[in-house]
This record gives structure tokens, sequence and C-alpha cells, in this order.
């Protein structure tokens, strides 16, 4: 039989196959993409000839290297943009300015032992923080996932006067305490019931872009306020199943406020003795030798809770070296030290001091339990009924006036009477007979285990917030600040979740 002649079409796609990297063909030409040239194929001796050619062999070569730098050149741009990342993160983290980055010194040394090329700091902020923070906000969504929540607000006026109003948010679980998260920080034109309202419900849109969850958020904390109280009342209209409980921890600052101004003898002493050394090295020495194991006298701090009656308390277990100390002072240095003098003569200081300590001690102690973390809430329901009965056991006019206010500050609480039942419920010690609202159900109630009852986690990043806002920082726009602060929180925070879930 005659040789069968293969037809073009066939015979070019056989070479293609064979060299699948280096032909082409469109049925009719054979086309080397290494040399970009069309190939006589009219025989396999040509295409043979062609590749063994010093000219292909080297376009090959080339081309190999070209793409060995190329798969090269991304590597080290995606690791370089991880570098970049990274140190954004830590340097915002650690609190430390952007800036710094641009010192010589700290350039050459992070240059030196890390063999990278330090990015400038307006890289950083114009292409690395608002990622870092997309992913702060990313990771806080995946945290809560599916799980029910708590929700804190409070606002705060800062250095430059601005009404600023933190969120914070956790989560409500029954095997678990809450993870805690500060989601959103925010300039208000103005505080009031509304504006809080709708606060509520951006930061909620925040936490879920695609739509709020109205029947997972089960708790709302604020301070005792009238527009707090008054916004509890707007938000339950839309949220049906949110219980809005004040502070307790505030509420029993409050109580120790009034054990405060009914002494006023003791408040003048604990102020004048605080200013005899301050700045006074010679009066200083002089406590510190009289007095060597012995700190010096405290000044009360507005915004930490419970610290006065922790100043009466010094002043009761230390009144008769204290005295022996000032009247030691000549009354005629300054008027703080006459006074002081004055003062500390009183036969009746020492009684005071004595009543305050043997009936309100229990104050501090349970102000310092409710600003804690991981707490049960029926552990706090306990602490709150034994300062309770505490209380009552002063039956003279001032413990009167004492134990009403306490009683008051709870009466007024909207939510307090609503999570003292669920603690019972938890704890079995209450039978069907119970008054909670209709919407919360069973698995509601039971995610309130660890449920907090004080804004203390609120507190706390006002303090990170006065950490950022630096007296070298006063040009940061408020968006910047934002940004700053949610990603340092949220590092220390998150790690702290991190670690308690391999306790």
């Amino acid at each position: 039989m005659p040789k069968v002649k293969t037809p073009i079409r066939s015979r070019l796609q056989t070479y293609v196959n064979d060299h699948k990297d280096i032909f082409k063909t469109d049925g009719s030409i054979l086309y080397c993409n290494i040399c970009e040239i069309p190939v006589n194929a009219t025989t396999k001796f040509l295409v043979d000839q062609h590749l063994s050619r010093d000219k292909h062999k080297n376009n090959l070569k080339l081309k190999e290297t070209h793409s060995i730098n190329k798969k090269q050149t991304f590597i080290s741009n995606m690791n370089m943009d991880n570098f970049n990342e990274d140190i954004c993160q830590a340097f915002i983290s650690a609190n430390i300015p952007l800036f710094k980055l641009q010192n010589p010194s700290l350039r050459a040394f992070l240059e030196k032992y890390t063999k990278r090329h330090i990015p400038d700091e307006s890289t950083l902020r114009k292409n690395y923080v608002k990622k870092c923070y997309s992913e702060t906000i990313n990771n806080i969504r995946s945290s809560i996932g599916d799980h029910n929540i708590w929700i804190s607000i409070d606002e705060t006026t800062d250095c430059e006067g601005r009404y600023v109003a933190n969120v914070i948010v956790g989560t409500l679980e029954i095997d678990r305490p809450s993870q805690t998260f500060l989601l959103h920080s925010e300039a208000l034109e103005k505080t009031n019931h509304s504006t809080i309202a709708q606060l509520f419900d951006r930061a909620l849109s925040i936490l879920w872009p695609t739509g709020i969850r109205h029947n997972k958020v089960l708790l709302f904390l604020s301070d005792a306020a009238p527009y707090m109280i008054k916004s509890g009342k707007s938000i339950k209209s839309f949220y049906p199943k949110v219980v809005h409980i004040t502070c307790v921890a505030h509420g029993l600052h409050r109580v120790a406020e009034e054990i405060r101004n009914q002494f006023p003898q003791i408040d003048e002493l604990i102020s004048n003795v605080k200013k005899v050394f301050l700045k006074a090295p010679s009066r200083t020495i002089l406590f510190r030798n009289m007095a060597p194991n012995l700190a010096l006298p405290p000044q009360p701090i507005l915004t930490r809770w419970g610290t006065w009656l922790n100043a009466a308390f010094y002043y009761c277990d230390n009144l008769e070296i204290i005295k022996e100390i000032i009247l030691q002072l000549n009354s005629e240095d300054s008027i703080s030290i006459k006074k002081s003098q004055d003062l500390i003569k009183d036969p009746n200081l020492k009684t005071n001091l004595i009543y305050i300590k043997s009936n309100f001690e229990i104050i501090p102690s349970t102000i310092k339990m409710l600003e804690s973390k991981d707490y049960l809430l029926s552990e706090a329901m306990i602490k709150i009924k034994n300062a309770k009965t505490t209380l009552k056991l002063s039956k003279n006019k001032i413990g009167g006036i004492i134990n009403a206010k306490l009683t008051t500050v709870l009466r007024k609480n909207p939510g307090y009477k609503i999570m003292k039942t669920i603690s019972k419920i938890l704890e079995g010690e209450i039978d069907g007979n119970y008054e909670l609202p209709e919407d919360l159900n069973a698995s509601d109630i039971a995610c309130m285990k660890y449920a907090p009852i004080n804004t203390a986690e609120v507190e706390r990043s006002f303090s990170m917030y006065k950490n950022v806002l630096t007296d070298n920082r006063r040009n940061l726009t408020f968006e910047h600040i934002k940004e700053l602060l949610i990603i340092q929180c949220n590092k220390v925070i998150y790690e702290f979740n991190f670690c308690f879930s391999f306790y």
C-alpha cells in the first residue's frame, strides 16, 4: 500500500505537543514563542535544526531567567508588604508614634537587624493604617460570630473640647467569660439621649454591616446620667431583648461621695495634709526619717472610684505618726500646715476615722471587685448584697443616710432588679414565680452567666485615648485617632482573650 501523507495541521500539532512551552500553531504555520518567529516545519529535520541553534538556546535561557526574576520580585514584594503591615501594627499597638521611624538611629538599628528596608512614615500612614484598622474590625466580627452580645457606651470631653463617646461590645457566653472589644469611637456634636441612641445603631452597623441582628443584643451598660436613662428607653423600642443597667460600681462611688459629704472635717484634713508635702523636699525628708516604712499621705483621684475612703482608712491606720510629724512642722511656713495642725488636734477626728473604717470598709473592696474581669454575675450580686447588709449595721443618723443613698441608687437603676432575678435563676435559688421581660427566652438567660454590671472597660478605653492624644500629637484628625485607638485597644484585649481561651 502507498504511504499516507500526514496532514499539515496534524504534523504541526505534533510539534506543539512535543514542545508545549516553545511552539504554537494556527493550523498552517508553526510559531516559536521563544524567538518570536515562524519556523519552517516541512520536515522534522528543519524543526530540530531550529531548536539546536545557538540563537534559540540563548533566547530560551534569557526567558527562563526573566521568569525566575519576575517570580522572585513578586514574592519579595509580597514579603515587603507583610513586613510593612507588621511594623505598622507593632508601632500602633505599642503606642509608638509612626513619625519615630524617621529617627536616623532607630532606622539604622531596624535595618541592621531586620535586613529590611524600613518604610517611610507617610507610606505606613497612607497605605497600611487603614488596612490594619479594617483587619481589626474583621477580627472583632469573627470573634463575636453568632454569640449574643452586651454593649457599653460612655462619653468624655477630651483636651480639644470634643465630646468623645466610646463603644465597647462583648460576648455573652455560657462556658467562658466575656470577650470584650472597643468597636467604635466617635466625636459627637452634643450629648443627649438622641445622639447616644443613634451612636448605638451606628456602632452595631459596623459590627453587622449586612444587617443589625436586633435580637442578639441583650444588655446595655451606661452611667446613670439622665440622658443615658432616656436613651435606654429609646433603644428598647428597636432592641426588644435589651436590658439597660447603669454601672453598679459607679453607683457605689456615689455612695462613697455621700460619706465624704458627711465628714467635711476629714475631707479638709486629707486635702491639706497632702498639700503640706507637695513639692516640699525638706518636709518629705522629715516624713521619710520619722516613718521610713510608710507611704506619703494619699490624694483622692476623682476618676478613680472609692479613693477618698482609702485615704480615710490610711489616716485611721496611721493617725498617731501623722499627727507627730505634722506637729513638728512650723505653722508659719504655710497655711496648709496651720490648717492641718488645727484639724489634727480635734478630739473628734479619731472617733470619726474609726467610725468610717469600721462601717464603710466594704465599699472600696466591692468597687474593686466589680471593676475586675471574669467574675460570675452571681458573685457580683453576692458582693453587693454583703455591702447592703454591712451598711445596715450602722444604726446612727449618718448610717441611715448612707444606707438610704445606696437603696436609692439601686432602686433608680433600671435593670438592676432584672439582673438580680436572672442571677437567682442561674444559681437555682428561685422557682417558677419570677418577673422578667417576655422577650428573653431560656437561652438568653443562660448566656447571662458572666454578664458584666459595670462600665469599667469603657473607662479603661478613655485612659488609652488620653495616651494616644498626647501634647505632641494634637494635629491628628479624629478619624486617624479613632483608627489608632481601636487598633491599639483591641490588640491588648484580643491577646488577653486569646490567652484566657487556653487557660
